[in-house]
């Protein structure tokens, strides 16, 4: 059931089309979110599964088919096993990788072992359209409220278009920034939307 789950997530983001009009806030986050200086937008929502909530956050003036940022909220309303989760997510970059030279994925427990970062680079060479290169960096986490338990990945990628060396030399650049920046921002307050 969780690999399921897992492979439902690494689905790449170009498979989900752009929500038309006003996307539903399924988590109750309010926005916009700043995220690295960056507003972010709701852009699409949708319940994966009857404990899987899932959102997708754009800069205003960036579409699904050619972003250069993306925030994901993936929000399981169950208790996960996070090494699990962390471990089926690095195998799965790890099979990308013997087809994608570019492909590389760290991990990093966080001192009191509550949270994960796991980050990867891959690279897309599509037969129509831009060939890019994207970084990842993924924050599992659990809470606890003492009533019930839940669990968060949530997922920032920032994606360069073009010559893929060069793309891939400046990502690394950036690579210690982003990963500070996951780790220090500020998670909203998250709440499964009533149901109408």
């Amino acid at each position: 059931m969780v690999k399921k789950i897992f492979l439902l997530l690494f689905i790449s983001t170009l498979s989900f089309v752009k929500a038309q009009g006003s996307v539903p806030d399924l988590l109750s986050i309010p926005g916009p979110i700043e995220y690295d200086g960056t507003e972010y937008f709701l852009s699409w929502s949708k319940p994966m599964s009857k404990t899987l909530y899932r959102q997708q956050y754009l800069p205003s003036d960036e579409r699904i088919e050619d972003f250069t940022q993306l925030l994901d909220f993936s929000y399981f309303t169950k208790e996960i096993e996070m090494e699990l989760a962390v471990r089926q997510k690095v195998e799965g970059i790890q099979q990308r990788a013997k087809s994608d030279k570019f492909t590389k994925v760290n991990v990093v427990e966080s001192p009191d072992g509550k949270e994960y970062i796991v980050d990867y680079f891959i690279s897309e060479s599509p037969e129509k359209g831009s060939s890019f290169i994207e970084y990842n960096v993924y924050r599992f986490k659990k809470y606890d409220n003492g009533t019930s338990k839940s669990f968060l990945i949530l997922s920032h990628a920032k994606r360069m278009y073009g010559d893929l060396k060069s793309a891939a030399k400046s990502l690394a650049r950036q690579r210690d920034h982003l990963i500070t920046t996951m780790i220090e921002f500020k998670i909203p307050e998250i709440k499964v939307a009533a149901k109408n």
